[in-house]
């Protein structure tokens, strides 16, 4: 076994939040970057891959034939195939040691929300993984941005990623994925900044109609819910869409600090690249995504030019 440790990511999200895509784009713009990158799909339910990958835990156990051979549903297949996957962790370390020990690897996760926020066998073969063996994996949890158009879904969104943070226990980067895509859902309430900075969280309650019964007692529940978010305070979010090569750059490099590449890598630029990123508010970034992907003639929006101040 190699000594030296083994870099990459873990890609988690709820169904349709843009994992495979996202994996599939990360490794063809950290290619350009120069380095040695192969997927590996994680998922068993996941039969139709965009990408060609060099691990594939279908060729172990799959959701379908569990589901035949033991009368499981599709989530009781997928918990049975994870803690199948925990019981035979040797199988998947001695697919990923095949690899050289200067490739990064995407680990492509599934999607059940359940496996990181109460499940275990997913953390425990993170935690042989990051503890055992040294990869250095920062949580990449993707979230369709289409959820800040409704101010419930946006809490329950914030619930999950502070859930998922908490269980798996890694350096943990939030995005909201498909910006391009942001206000075809429908107009947001607030500057994009609000949503990835996720300050003045009650600012979102106040969008609830008043209204008596079962509405009252939801809008209840969710001021308690933005509650423990903010009582925490670790959820922020990165824009991004596949489709920039800016806001991509933006997602590699707070990943790159996150699991450490830009510290235990010899690129020439690395250094650089990190204090580029900034440590504060990158208003530019976020200026970028406003400007290209929102109508600005919304009269909620903050005005482009105080952005320079």
């Amino acid at each position: 076994m190699s000594s030296l440790p083994r870099f990459g990511q873990m890609v988690v999200g709820p169904p349709g939040s843009g994992k495979s895509t996202y994996c599939k784009a990360m490794k063809e713009f950290l290619t350009t970057m120069g380095r040695k990158v192969e997927i590996i799909n994680m998922d068993p339910a996941n039969d139709e891959l965009p990408y060609e990958c060099k691990v594939n835990i279908s060729d172990l156990i799959t959701v379908s034939d569990v589901m035949e051979s033991l009368t499981l549903g599709p989530n009781g297949g997928l918990m049975y195939c994870m803690e199948y996957i925990e019981t035979n962790l040797d199988w998947l370390i001695s697919a990923i040691s095949k690899l050289s020990s200067d490739t990064y690897i995407l680990i492509d996760c599934p999607g059940q929300v359940e496996l990181y926020t109460h499940h275990k066998s997913v953390r425990n073969i993170l935690d042989y993984m990051t503890h055992k063996l040294d990869y250095r994996l920062a949580a990449v949890h993707l979230v369709d941005s289409h959820y800040c158009t409704e101010s419930s879904k946006f809490i329950s969104v914030l619930l999950t990623s502070l859930s998922t943070m908490l269980q798996i226990e890694m350096p943990h980067i939030n995005i909201l994925s498909k910006v391009d895509l942001i206000e075809h859902y429908g107009k947001l309430d607030f500057n994009i900044d609000f949503y990835t900075d996720v300050l003045d969280l009650h600012q979102l309650i106040d969008t609830f109609e008043e209204q008596s019964g079962f509405m009252s007692k939801f809008k209840k529940l969710n001021e308690k819910i933005v509650e423990v978010v903010e009582n925490y305070g670790l959820v922020t979010f990165i824009p991004l869409t596949v489709k920039d090569e800016g806001t991509m750059g933006n997602v590699m490099t707070h990943i790159d600090k996150a699991n450490g590449y830009i510290y235990g890598k010899a690129e020439d630029d690395a250094i650089r690249q990190m204090y580029s990123a900034g440590t504060g508010f990158e208003w530019d970034k976020i200026a970028t995504v406003r400007e290209k992907y929102m109508n600005l003639d919304n009269t909620d929006l903050m005005d482009t030019e105080s952005l320079d101040d």
